[in-house]
Parts: structure tokens; sequence; C-alpha cells
């Protein structure tokens, strides 16, 4: 009985962990996708190369999906394991 509630807890955790950071990547993302258009357009200089935008954005939706998925996976399904 202790491990499912310690394996409960973990998911939990670790979905609460990985949603946020998730948004934290796409965000930072959707910055390089912006600055790079704005180089393109001439009207921003200081940077020309702000980096792979793309694979920034992929890993952040990974990351969103997982965070979901855990916690979805560990509240409905389970529930609390004290819970009867």
């Amino acid at each position: 009985m202790a491990v499912q509630k310690i394996r409960w807890y973990v998911k939990a955790q670790l979905g609460v962990l990985l949603l946020p950071a998730g948004l934290c990547l796409f965000g930072e993302a959707v910055i390089r996708k912006g600055i790079q258009v704005l180089a393109a357009a001439g009207k921003l200089e200081t940077l020309a190369s702000p980096g792979p935008w793309f694979w920034y954005g992929t890993f952040g939706l990974i990351l969103i999906n997982a965070g979901v998925g855990l916690m979805i996976e560990s509240g409905l399904l389970r529930g609390y394991p004290g819970r009867n």
C-alpha cells in the first residue's frame, strides 16, 4: 500500500512540475521566433541568430502534454490513494 502512495505522489508531482516547464519552453520558442522575424525584417540588428526555436517549441509541447497526462492519470484513474 505504501508503494502505491509513493508512486501516486511521484506521478502527481512530476506532472505538476512538467506542465510549467513546458509552458516556459514554449514561451521561449515564441519569443525566439519573434526575434527571428524582426531580424529578417531588418527592424532588429542586435541578434541575427536567435537559436533553434522549433526544437524549443517541440520539446515544450511534449513537456506540456506529459505533465497534463500525468496529472490526469494520477487524479482521475485512482484519486488519492487513501480514498475508498
